[in-house]
């Protein structure tokens, strides 16, 4: 199956939480920040949207930064994705 977002809407796939600090520390699931970065899987087409264009700004494959209670969750095929608006985005990830 595959996920198909309609206007501004973007499918994103969270990138896994880091399991060290800095200082080399290992960090049990429980202690772990949920993550805010994730990769781009799906992005609508934008167009009108409540009453305004909206002009679609983000690309498949980029790594982008979540607003952290952003989007609804979704499971398929056993793997969890979330559904952003595109304005649920604060910033992209450039490496």
């Amino acid at each position: 199956m595959k996920l198909n977002p309609l206007g501004d809407k973007v499918v994103v796939k969270l990138v896994e939480a880091e399991e060290k600090t800095a200082g080399g520390i290992i960090l049990t699931s429980s202690a772990q920040e949920k993550p805010q970065i994730a990769e781009i899987i799906a992005v609508g087409k934008g167009g009108i949207v409540d009453g305004k264009e909206v002009k679609m700004e983000v690309k498949v494959g980029q790594k982008v930064i979540l607003n952290k209670y952003a989007g609804t969750e979704v499971k398929l095929d056993g793997t969890e994705f979330i559904i952003v608006r595109q304005n649920d985005i604060l910033a992209i990830v450039e490496e």
